[in-house]
């Protein structure tokens, strides 16, 4: 039986991947008592004791989880920002090109970033087909649920007398410097950082990722049904899928709360283009696509454990 350890199980994602994990007869849990959950000593022996440790952690503690680990078999699915771009890892999306494979025998995995898996998703597989410019100046909103600003923004949002601005989505990242950035840019293959608005608005859980395209854009002429064609081909297999439809017209960014996959879609005219992706922000988004990463690495359905 396969051991595997949390290294921040108090956490957002951390809580949902024990929760989704609990469930599943083929794993042991190495589980830390509370009070040594900040232990170094109890942490170390943990890491190099699974089989796989999923690192649930800010990414200053994520690196010193790391160095504390020395059993060259322990499996590392990092969930913080720290390795996304770094030497050595594998960035652990396993429906872009090559990277399933390389998923299955690598021990230090990055699992994405939840704004940055959307956009991924959208540009990735139209940079390949050379659809999308390298140089292109992209153009990127996200709308997620205030999960994914942790315990703090969880309290916040749930406080019985909260502030009246948070009843409306609110923007933030306006320097344009937010942590997604550079795995946006490095994935994509883009010679430039798009400009990116998220948004975070009151609801738990679900992301609503869009991307604009136009013809200026590309290096070639494509049309919304090339654009839909590129999309069914390219996931064929894995949790990302192409479906268009809609809620009566409209595209709801909740729609996916819950549930561990995720769906990419082309809506517009050949002329201006919008690019969706909507899935949860804890889900393909986080822990879902950790558990993905450690399934793939065990040799077992990819979807085990999870809601798709």
């Amino acid at each position: 039986m396969h051991k595997i350890f949390i290294d921040g199980s108090a956490g957002t994602t951390g809580l949902r991947i024990r929760e989704r994990l609990s469930e599943r007869k083929d794993l042991e849990l190495m589980i830390l008592p509370d009070e040594l959950r900040k232990d170094t000593a109890a942490r170390r022996e943990m890491l190099n004791q699974s089989d796989i440790s999923f690192l649930c952690l800010p990414d200053q503690a994520a690196i010193e989880a790391v160095s504390l680990i020395d059993n060259p078999d322990t499996v590392v699915i990092d969930t913080s920002t720290a390795h996304r771009t770094a030497d050595g890892w594998t960035y652990g999306m396993p429906e872009l090109t090559d990277l399933r494979e390389q998923i299955k025998t690598s021990t230090r995995i990055a699992n994405p970033g939840c704004h940055a898996s959307g956009f991924i998703a959208l540009v990735r597989p139209l940079v390949e087909l050379g659809i999308i410019k390298k140089d292109s100046a992209l153009s990127c909103f996200s709308l997620t649920g205030y999960s994914g600003g942790g315990k703090k923004m969880i309290a916040e949002y749930e406080a019985k007398n909260r502030d009246p601005l948070f009843d409306a989505p609110r923007i933030y990242a306006l320097t344009q410097a937010h942590k997604h950035l550079p795995e946006m840019k490095q994935l994509c293959g883009l010679d430039k950082e798009p400009v990116f608005s998220p948004i975070v608005a009151d609801y738990y859980s679900g992301m609503e990722v869009s991307v604009t395209l136009t013809p200026e854009l590309s290096c070639k002429d494509f049309t919304l049904d090339d654009i839909k064609t590129a999309y069914k081909d390219y996931y064929k297999s894995g949790l990302i899928r192409y479906d268009d439809s809609t809620e009566g017209g409209l595209i709801s960014a909740v729609a996916f709360s819950g549930r561990d996959d995720m769906v990419v879609a082309a809506y517009g005219n050949d002329d201006r283009i919008t690019l969706i992706s909507r899935f949860d922000n804890l889900g393909k988004g986080a822990s879902g696509a950790a558990i993905q990463n450690m399934n793939i690495r065990l040799g077992l359905d990819e979807a085990e454990g999870l809601v798709v």
